[in-house]
């Protein structure tokens, strides 16, 4: 039985990832400041799992960083999700009473401190997972530090994949989840969603179990192809500009364990096509309809967005709605003329633009450029593909990058 440690468990996307590893099989050992939260946790642990281990920690505190390695199994994973905020605050602000010095503590110090802490528990082949944020990419104001946190924690992650190699590290980035606090904030009128969303192409906020499900994956060993990677679950706010307020969506998501429909379009090596359809579970019934498509692998040299676009409309025309499209890419390419040099660019902004206008839909479309072998590119496949990663949308990956 596989075994991890989730910190910032009491609530929230830790709460809901606990509960989501605890229905998958895993063993957990939880770890939060909230000894309240922790107990209401436990007391609503899925009936015939593995009973947790409960630590009360506060993570500012190096001491109990160190103090946490005591007694705890070996871990395959280790879930750094625990953070703070600072609401109204500027960034230089928060010096005379701590309140910066305890946010850096927390957010981007403590990932740093508890992989040291816990370096002889985790595994060879373990999965560490930093849970950053969209404010890491872009500065959000009057949140004191908390940008430039998330954006150390990013730098880190990328920093520990090629200093352990032998570890999975990850990032994840969530954009506007649904967590107790933001849902406190709506219901006292601090928040208004309708604001939020309009800057989502997805047209909803994430809930706590769209994040869930990715953090079970990235803690799976099936990650391996995005180690030292940031994955942007955002609904595809990041990747989309311009002013104008984007509309709602359109239908609700689909349940998460639904199997996937898959269809596979332009996939030409015969190992390639038997391989992908091995990730396709919905062969009948009520199921996630899903396309991967790889025309764009033989594109010819300047044809890659012609190829794209050509992919999408066939994609678009069968599907109204609730949907995935995944784009199977080339790699860059260091020996491409320059007058050909745009059109990968050309490509990535194509699919972030369609990203854009077909996500109240529940249309996704992202991209990964799998490199010379498919096989360890499959588990990702699936997660990006299917149902459990409704809110990722207009993202282009590369595996091993």
């Amino acid at each position: 039985m596989p075994t991890a440690l989730v910190t910032g468990a009491a609530g929230g996307i830790g709460r809901a990832t606990a509960l989501r590893l605890a229905q998958a099989g895993w063993r957990c050992v939880l770890v939060d400041a909230d000894a309240a939260g922790l107990q209401r946790l436990q007391a609503d642990w899925p009936v015939g799992s593995a009973a947790p281990l409960a630590r009360t920690a506060d993570l500012t505190d190096p001491a109990r960083i160190a103090a946490l390695a005591q007694d705890l199994p070996p871990l395959d994973a280790l879930l750094n999700n625990a953070g703070l905020s600072a609401g109204g605050a500027e960034a230089l602000a928060g010096d005379e009473d701590g309140t910066a010095a305890r946010l850096l503590a927390l957010n981007l110090h403590a990932p740093a401190r508890l992989v040291q802490a816990l370096a002889e528990r985790l595994r060879p082949a373990a999965r560490i997972v930093n849970v950053a944020s969209g404010a890491g990419l872009r500065a959000i104001p009057w949140r004191g530090l908390y940008s430039p946190s998330k954006a150390g924690v990013i730098a880190q992650t990328r920093a520990l994949a090629r200093a352990r190699p032998g570890w999975t590290v990850t990032a994840l980035a969530p954009g506007f989840v649904r967590t107790e606090l933001v849902q406190g904030l709506i219901d006292s009128g601090r928040l208004h969603p309708a604001q939020a969303v309009g800057k989502i192409p997805l047209g909803r906020m994430a809930e706590p179990a769209d994040m869930a499900e990715a953090l079970c994956f990235l803690a799976s060993p099936g990650a391996r192809a995005l180690t030292g990677q940031l994955l942007v679950l955002d609904g595809g706010s990041s990747v989309c500009g311009g002013s104008q307020a984007l509309p709602a969506a359109r239908h609700a998501p689909r349940h998460f364990g639904l199997p996937t429909r898959l269809a596979i379009h332009d996939v030409r090596a015969p190992h390639w096509q038997a391989s992908l359809q091995a990730l396709a579970t919905g062969t009948g019934g009520e199921a996630y309809d899903a396309v991967v498509d790889g025309a764009a692998l033989d594109a010819a040299p300047g044809a890659l967005l012609a190829t794209v676009r050509a992919s999408a409309r066939h994609f678009r025309v069968r599907h109204a709605h609730s949907a995935s499209l995944t784009l199977l890419l080339p790699r860059p390419d260091a020996a491409t003329p320059w007058e050909h040099a745009g059109d990968l660019a050309a490509t990535h902004m194509l699919v972030a633009t369609l990203a854009a206008e077909w996500g109240a839909h529940g249309l996704r479309i992202n991209a990964l450029a799998p490199g010379d072998a498919i096989d360890p590119c499959l588990p990702l496949l699936d997660y990006m593909a299917g149902a459990r990663a409704q809110f990722l949308t207009g993202q282009a990956l590369q595996a091993g990058a």
